[in-house]
């Protein structure tokens, strides 16, 4: 295939998983932390009495500095720019998959195959994190980046896989350290590639000083920490209530099995086209797999019984999608080798597994998505099995009932953020008192650019920040269980607005069909 039709169909998938299936989103999720630290670093006077963006904990990322840079060039909001940055990554992932499909010996409609079923994502239980993420965060640049380092490895590029995944390494350091630990122990090892596998850690060595720079010039914002300090009691019940997700103690047994399940379906594949695999790529997918495994007793050993305060900020068990991710691409690789050598049954089993990860939470519905799928993908041959994928894109949200995130913008909320950008003091502060563990306070903040005096959102960061945990949840215990009695006591502690759901008996600064806004004094 010629290098612009692959760059055509690489643009057009991640443009198809981006406005259709996995999808896209704002405000849902990690964004609610990030957005609001971008208004306030590109403007200190916008936010500047909201904790949440007073102690940033983007020193060691290069995602703000890019995000500032492309918003001053280009002059769009922070949404268009990350988003932007979003689909170009997605399209060079896609373009990994290729590459490491094309290095199995096939051909494009069998590499078109098995990019299109891993570009349809997969979510990761645990840890909580996925391999085509919704939101244009760190993460959702950095692991695109590292498909696309570990496609390029495959065809033997490596001083070009060592600038991908240094490029992922300068936008998210922990998601990276997996690969370049494995990649690391490749280059030491005796082989008559090691020169250029050697000469691939030179980009890896120019981004470690990049981001060095980079934190000393932010070293006098945020709050100072100690790597090597160990959690006390309050921050463990902290991080416990609030990132449960760290702490492989909270994990259900089912969530560990799972896992060792993914590793043996992925062991299973592998073998089955271990033939057909460079060495390189079978390195790679390996050596990344067991990394995603050991991360779990690792986590244990230095989090759990060592309480090592680093662990819950690097969140080693983020490596398991490797697993999963070797899982996808393994059996999808299996069933495409399989339909090439006219074996459809074998080839709809590894179908099978493959169409099952994004269409988890699994029910009995979905599993039979699954088997359908697999079964017109092997039945359609090499030649029209990618148009059974790319429908799979509109047949799993819309057949298996698959919802990968909530509607939380309502035009309730954005006129209430509207009113308050227009009408209220930039310094204001507002309280959703009544909301407890709701997305909203999150989506306002940013959307209006006003402070909010807490959220359960806000609270994401006390996996990090020892002294911002101990306010959230100082703050938090102070605002629960509200009597209208209680809005001087607001307005003591620092209130301008109060929003709540349900009028109360007094004349509200702004009303609509949701919401309610009182002056606190």
């Amino acid at each position: 295939m010629k290098s612009f039709a692959l760059a055509a169909l690489c643009v057009a998938l991640a443009l198809l998983s981006f406005f259709q299936f996995p999808g896209h989103t704002w405000l849902q999720q990690d964004t609610q932390i990030y957005a609001p630290i971008l208004e306030h670093l590109r403007d200190p006077a916008v936010l500047r009495n909201d904790i949440l963006v007073q102690r940033p904990h983007v020193a060691f990322t290069l995602y703000d500095e890019a995000a500032i840079a492309l918003q001053a060039a280009s002059h769009a909001g922070f949404r268009e720019v990350l988003a932007a940055q979003q689909i170009v990554t997605r399209a060079l992932g896609i373009w990994g998959l290729f590459m490491m499909a094309q290095s199995l010996g096939l051909a494009w409609p069998g590499s078109l195959l098995v990019a299109a079923i891993c570009s349809l994502g997969a979510a990761i239980a645990g840890p909580a994190v996925l391999t085509f993420e919704y939101e244009p965060t760190p993460r959702a640049f950095a692991v695109p980046l590292l498909l696309c380092a570990i496609g390029l490895a495959a065809q033997r590029r490596h001083l070009a896989a060592g600038v991908a995944a240094s490029a992922a390494f300068l936008y998210h350091p922990p998601t990276a350290l997996p690969f370049w630990t494995v990649y690391g122990l490749m280059a030491i090892w005796p082989g008559k590639e090691r020169s250029a596998l050697i000469r691939a850690l030179i980009p890896l060595a120019v981004s470690i000083a990049i981001l060095l720079v980079a934190v000393r010039a932010q070293a006098d914002s945020g709050e100072a920490q100690n790597l090597f300090a160990r959690l006390d009691t309050s921050q463990e019940f902290l991080q416990r209530l609030r990132a449960s997700y760290v702490w492989i103690s909270m994990w259900p047994a089912a969530t560990i099995l799972r896992h060792l399940a993914l590793f043996a379906i992925a062991a299973a594949a592998f073998a089955r086209v271990r033939d057909y695999i460079d060495r390189d790529l079978r390195v790679l997918l390996i050596g990344l797999s067991i990394a995603g495994l050991l991360s779990m007793p690792l986590s244990w050993l230095l989090l759990e019984q060592g309480k090592w305060s680093l662990v819950p900020q690097v969140q080693p068990m983020r490596a398991l999608l490797f697993v999963a991710f070797a899982m996808q691409f393994l059996t999808a690789a299996a069933g495409a080798r399989a339909l090439l050598q006219r074996r459809p049954v074998e080839a709809f089993a590894w179908f099978a597994f493959a169409y099952l990860l994004p269409l988890e939470p699994l029910m009995w519905s979905r599993i039979a998505l699954a088997l359908a799928l697999a079964a017109l993908t092997a039945l359609a041959g090499v030649r029209w099995s990618p148009a059974v994928a790319l429908a799979a894109f509109f047949a799993i949200p819309m057949l298996g009932g698959v919802v990968n995130y909530p509607r939380l913008h309502t035009p309730e909320l954005a006129e209430l953020s509207a009113w308050a950008r227009a009408n209220t003091s930039r310094d204001a502060v507002f309280l959703f008192p009544d909301i407890n563990k709701g997305l909203a306070p999150g989506i306002f903040r940013s959307d209006a650019l006003r402070a909010v005096f807490v959220d359960w959102k806000g609270g994401g960061q006390v996996n990090y920040l020892k002294d911002l945990g101990e306010q959230w949840w100082f703050r938090w215990q102070q605002t629960r269980n509200f009597q209208p009695a209680d809005l001087p006591k607001y307005a003591a502690i620092g209130v301008t607005y109060v929003v709540l759901q349900k009028p109360i008996e007094r004349s509200p600064d702004f009303q609509n069909r949701t919401w309610f806004v009182y002056r606190a004094h």
